[in-house]
């Protein structure tokens, strides 16, 4: 997906880049899991119906879905998605020019831009021409809007606008769940067993789990066999 095109004839001011931000096919509603986090999926599920919420703002902890729900707006509706680790190092001005014509912007990765005073002026700009265009806009970052340690005081207050939801840290228990819920999405049965074996040995960080499931998908389909303990020993040459 396109970061965007060029909406002005004005060359005087600055234009928008046309970068190329990829989505995660995975990453949509239906494939997200967290029964904690039911009112922050409403939300966002309803942000583009009449009266729904203009500005949500979401905050957690790595792994804690932040991502995955930014993109699945973009996969539910026409929008824009800007992961700000990727673009951070970009002129705000020019990502971020004309963005409010967009029916919904999702700025991810919010945390990165704090202390970086053009990233900071040019969002607070922004945030005013969404809210005049009745554009949705929804923030991810690693912390509450007050929390975190930006220069410019206005913007904290524009970010604390709108609703804002956090998101749990996942236990162990919620990885397994995760785990267990994307292997029956695609048709793999993940027992509790199996499962414990994998989180007691893997990689701590959700999406490297998840990665792991793509793998082992994988060979169980080349290979025809069950997701057992063996098969992921070998597999995975644990």
């Amino acid at each position: 997906m396109a970061v965007g095109a060029d909406k002005s004839s004005d060359v005087s001011g600055p234009q928008q880049l046309s970068l190329e931000v990829r989505l995660r096919d995975d990453a949509t509603f239906a494939n997200f899991y967290g029964p904690s986090a039911q009112a922050c999926v409403h939300a966002l599920q309803t942000q583009m119906d009449a009266g729904g919420e203009q500005a949500v703002y979401l905050w957690g902890g790595s792994g804690s879905g932040k991502s995955h729900l930014l993109q699945a707006c973009c996969h539910a509706s026409p929008s824009l998605y800007l992961p700000l680790a990727e673009l951070r190092d970009y002129p705000a001005a020019e990502v971020l020019h004309s963005a409010e014509v967009m029916a919904r912007v999702c700025v991810d990765d919010l945390h990165l831009i704090a202390g970086r005073a053009e990233w900071e002026l040019a969002l607070f700009h922004f945030i005013n021409r969404a809210r005049e265009r009745a554009c949705n806009l929804v923030f991810a970052a690693d912390a509450a809007p007050r929390s975190l340690p930006l220069q410019l005081p206005d913007l904290q207050s524009r970010l604390a606008w709108g609703a804002v939801y956090a998101l749990p840290r996942l236990s162990d228990e919620d990885k397994a769940a995760i785990l267990q819920f994307r292997a029956e999405r695609r048709g793999l049965v993940l027992s509790d067993a199996v499962c414990r074996y994998i989180i007691g040995r893997a990689p701590r960080e959700m999406h490297e789990l998840l990665d792991l499931l793509d793998k082992l998908d994988a060979a169980s389909l080349r290979q025809k066999r069950a997701l057992s303990k063996p098969f992921i020993k070998q597999t995975l040459g644990w």
